[in-house]
Parts: structure tokens; sequence; C-alpha cells
């Protein structure tokens, strides 16, 4: 979030959660991106805030709650409050319980491919409407397309990101397998470790899809204890999302902090993968 946006966003949560009888002497910043994650103290309530144009926090609440009666292993909404979306100052703001962290932060593989594969078995039972996760490619395509929004892309690694989103989301799409509601980006930046086990935040980029596209946002080694996993499928799910968050990296409104450093450094790896798995992006 900008800058200059962030002390509007701290006041609108602080407000908001005071309007609740939620005492909010104190804000902590956890997370700043694309939206901003707070720890309102001494309530312990965590906050997501977001500009009103940049949001789906109506569809997250409602799918957070969707699946917490499924069983699913997600954070909680905070229960002490209504469960809804509220507005105020151009943003909205959700509150959540907060977990304190449990250590070591660093999840196994065979826990957090056992979370994720509970989270999934969850998810088939929940009928809501999402995106496909080519929709989600095809937004990383038009970026690559327009010039203006990523300026700083050099002619040869456009091509290179266009080139791997066109072949790899005909080829993945061509494989036919089965699919099912995702999290989108169960990445380890969006799994707690706490006392109750590991729970998955941010459902925000749910969409439809293979697990494999779920497991590529995973360290290598989960995908290595998932069951059932179509490895070829997964090599090439890995790639894809490698080349969609790298063109985010170069969209020239991308709040990342080092997000250029890492956009170059990923354009690297996927030359690497390229060559290493065999595929030709130019068919």
């Amino acid at each position: 979030m900008r800058a200059s946006e962030v002390r509007r966003a701290v006041s609108a949560a602080m407000s908001i959660a005071s309007s609740l009888d939620l005492t909010a002497d104190d804000a902590i910043i956890l997370n700043d991106s694309n939206k901003l994650t707070l720890r309102l103290l001494p309530c312990d309530v965590l906050a997501r805030v977001a500009p009103v144009a940049q949001q789906v926090a109506q569809f997250e609440v409602e799918l957070a709650q969707r699946l917490a009666e499924a069983g699913c292993p997600v954070a909680a909404l905070e229960p002490r409050v209504e469960p809804r979306v509220h507005d105020r100052d151009g943003f909205v703001v959700t509150l959540w319980t907060y977990y304190e962290p449990v250590a070591p932060q660093e999840i196994p593989p065979a826990d957090y491919a056992g979370g994720l594969a509970r989270l999934h078995a969850g998810m088939r039972e929940v009928d809501v409407p999402a995106q496909h996760f080519t929709e989600r490619v095809e937004q990383a395509q038009q970026l690559v397309a327009n010039r203006d929004r990523t300026p700083a892309l050099v002619d040869a690694d456009r091509e290179l990101l266009g080139d791997t989103l066109r072949r790899l989301r005909r080829v993945i799409g061509e494989r036919g397998g089965a699919e099912q509601l995702l999290h989108g980006e169960p990445h380890p930046g969006n799994v707690l470790t706490t006392k109750n086990g590991l729970l998955f935040i941010d459902l925000e980029t749910c969409c439809r899809g293979p697990v494999e596209f779920d497991l590529a946002h995973a360290p290598e080694e989960v995908g290595e204890h998932y069951p059932g996993v179509d490895q070829d499928l997964l090599r090439e799910c890995r790639i894809l999302v490698l080349a969609m968050i790298t063109t985010w990296r170069w969209d020239r409104d991308d709040q990342l902090p080092d997000g250029r450093r890492l956009g170059t450094e990923w354009l690297g790896q996927i030359r690497a993968a390229l060559d290493r798995n065999g595929l030709d992006t130019h068919g």
C-alpha cells in the first residue's frame, strides 16, 4: 500500500474496531502489500485493510465462513463481532482472529501437504462461484502485452513471459485432469503455524483448477508428500506460476518490496526451468 495511504488505512481500522467496542489503542503492521494487515491492541484482533477499488472482501468473508463450517483449516473471523465487511474513508476492513505464531516457523513438508490436502477435501464440499485459474493467467498475459503497464520489461523478457504463459496455459488445459475449488496462492506467506495446527489465510485468490496449480505455490518438497500428484503437471504448473508472479513484479504499480530485483531473478529461473524440462514455449 502506498505510504500516503497507510496512515489513513490504520486510522480506518482502529476507528471501526472502536465503534464495535473492541479497544484499539495501537496498531502493529504485520504485512504491507496490496492490502494492509494489522494487529490491533489491546483487543488483539487482526484487521485486513484494502482500498475499496482493489478488494473482494465480501467474497473472502463468505468463503471463510463456508470453509470453516466444512471443517477446513482456515483462519477464523473475529468471533466478538458480526462477520461482515466494514467500509470507512475509502477503505474496506475485515476483522479476523489473531493467532500467536508458534515456533518453528518452517513447516515440515509432510505437514504442509497434509494441511493442504485437508483444505482441498473441504473445498470439494463447498459450492461457490469462482474464476478459473486460466482467467488469472489471462490477466498476466494482458499485463505482458501492455507496454504502458510494464514499461521496464525489455523485448526479450516480454517475449519469454508471453510465450511461456500462452504455451503452458494451453498445455495444462489440454491435459483435461480433475479440477476443483482451490486456494489460489497457498504459498508459505499464506500459511500460519498455530497451536491449533496449520491454518490457511488470504482466500481472495480462490479459483478453480487442478490441485497441482495450488501445489505449485508451495515449496517443492511439499509435492512429494501430497497424495496422487501428477508430477509432470506439477512441473508445468510451477513454471506457469513462476511466469505469472514474475509478470506482476514488472507491473509499474507493483508494491512488493524489492519486487523488481525478484522479477529479474525469476526471469533467470524461468529460463533455467524451461531448459531443464525441455519445454519449448514457441510451439
